[in-house]
C-alpha cells in the first residue's frame, strides 16, 4: 500500500497550508476562541465556496467532488497544525457521513448538497443519552445528549436515538430552529472546539426527519463514527507535528548556561522520542485513509482504532513533551504550545480514548480471547 500522496493530493494540501497560513494565525485563533460561535462564519463560507472543501467527500451526484477519504486526511493534517477553529470536523467528518450512509436519495440530494454548496453546518448527536417515540405520523425525541462537537452553531443536527423501552438505534435529522431543542455551550479547557449540550423536550419529528429504515441507524452512525475517529487522527498528527516544530524551534533559541538548550543531550532525545511517536501515528493514520478510501472496506473499523490510538497516544506524548522543553513559559497565554497541549488533551478523549480503541483492536483482532 503506498502511504504517499498523489501530486493533486499535495497541491491540495499546500493550498490549505498557504490559505490557513494566512487566514489561520494565532492572533486569529485566539480571537475566534473569544467569540461567541467559537469560529468566523465568513471564512466557513469562505472555505465551501471558494475552496470547496466542505464538498471534498460528498459524491458528485449530491452536488460534492467526489474524492475521497485519502483527501480528507489531507486536510485534516493541515488543519490540525493550525488549531483551525471552525465546524469542518463537525460538518464533513460526523454529520455529512452519517447522511451519506443512511440518508435516502432525496435527503442526501438537499442535505448533503446544502453543505457542500450552501454551507450550511452540521452537527452529529450520539450517545446514549436520547430516545424516541411515535405520536402518529411523528416521532417525539425527549432526553439530553451531550458533548456535541459544535451542536450550537449547527444548522442541522443529526441524532441518534434509541426507542422508548427499546434496544432499535434510529437516525434523525431535526433543524436547529426545531420547538422545544434547547442548546448550550458547555465550558471545555480547548476553547478552539467546542462542544455543545442537547436537550430533547418533546421534540417533534416529521417522518420525512427519519434517515434510513426506523430501527436500522446502527450500521450508519459506527461507519460514521469510524470515519470521525480516522479524520481525528489526521488532525492529531497536525497538531503533534506542530508541537514537535514549535518546541525545535525554542529549543534553538533557548540559551541556558551559555548555550542553546537544544544542544543537551537530554533535548535532543526527547524531540527524537517525539518524532518517533509522531511517524509511527501518521503511517497508521495514512493506512486508515487508505482503507476509508476503499468501496465496502470492511476492516474500517479496527483501522479507525488502530489510527486513533496511536495518534492519541502520540499527540498527548508530543505536546506534553513540548511544554516540558518550553518550561514555566510554555502554560502561559503569551506561548502557543499551550493551545495545542489542550487540543491534544482534550482530541485524545473525543470518540474513545487510546485505551478503549486498543481493546477494540484486540477484540477484532482475536486477541482478547
Amino acid at each position: 500500500m503506498n502511504f504517499a500522496f498523489t501530486e493533486e493530493q499535495e497541491e491540495l494540501r499546500a493550498t490549505a497550508r498557504a490559505f490557513l497560513g494566512e487566514h489561520s494565525k494565532p492572533e486569529q485563533v485566539r480571537a475566534a476562541m473569544e467569540s461567541e460561535a467559537g469560529h468566523d462564519r465568513a471564512l466557513w463560507k469562505r472555505i465551501g465556496a471558494e475552496l470547496g472543501w466542505t464538498a471534498v467527500a460528498i459524491p458528485e451526484a449530491y452536488g460534492g467532488l467526489g474524492l475521497s477519504w485519502v483527501e480528507v486526511v489531507a486536510l485534516q493534517e493541515i488543519l490540525g497544525e493550525t488549531l483551525f477553529c471552525g465546524p469542518y470536523f463537525a460538518t464533513v467528518c460526523l454529520a455529512a457521513s452519517a447522511i451519506a450512509s443512511a440518508g435516502s436519495e432525496e435527503q442526501k440530494t438537499r442535505l448533503l448538497g446544502s453543505i457542500a454548496g450552501e454551507g450550511a453546518i452540521a452537527a452529529l448527536a450520539h450517545g446514549a443519552g436520547a430516545s424516541w417515540r411515535r405520536d402518529g405520523g411523528e416521532y417525539v425525541l425527549e432526553g439530553i445528549v451531550r458533548p456535541v462537537v459544535d451542536g450550537h452553531c449547527a444548522d442541522l443536527l443529526v441524532v441518534a436515538a434509541r426507542e422508548l423501552g427499546a434496544s432499535e438505534l434510529s437516525l434523525f435529522m431535526i433543524p436547529s430552529h426545531a420547538a422545544r431543542l434547547v442548546r448550550a455551550q458547555l465550558p471545555t479547557v480547548d476553547r478552539t472546539r467546542r462542544l455543545a449540550e442537547l436537550r430533547f423536550d418533546s421534540v417533534r419529528v416529521p417522518a420525512s426527519g427519519l434517515l434510513g429504515p426506523e430501527g436500522g441507524g446502527a450500521p450508519a452512525l459506527e461507519r460514521a463514527l469510524a470515519l470521525g475517529a480516522i479524520a481525528l487522527a489526521a488532525e492529531q498528527v497536525g497538531v503533534a507535528q506542530r508541537s514537535l516544530d514549535l518546541a525545535v524551534a525554542y529549543a534553538k533559541e533557548r540559551i541556558q548556561f551559555g548555550r542553546a538548550i537544544g544542544s543537551f543531550q537530554a533535548i535532543k532525545h526527547k524531540c527524537a522520542d517525539m518524532l518517533v511517536k509522531l511517524e509511527a501515528a501518521r503511517s497508521a493514520v495514512y493506512w486508515a485513509g487508505c482503507v476509508a478510501a476503499e468501496p465496502g472496506a470492511a476492516n474500517l473499523a479496527l483501522a479507525a482504532s488502530a489510527a486513533k490510538a496511536a495518534a492519541s497516544d502520540a499527540v498527548f506524548f508530543c505536546a506534553g513533551s513540548a511544554l516540558q522543553i518550553f518550561g514555566g513559559v510554555g502554560f502561559t497565554a503569551e506561548y502557543d504550545i499551550q493551545l495545542y497541549f489542550k487540543r491534544a488533551r482534550a482530541s485524545a478523549a473525543l470518540l474513545g480514548d487510546a485505551a478503549w480503541h486498543r481493546e477494540q483492536v484486540a477484540q477484532r483482532i482475536g486477541l482478547d480471547t
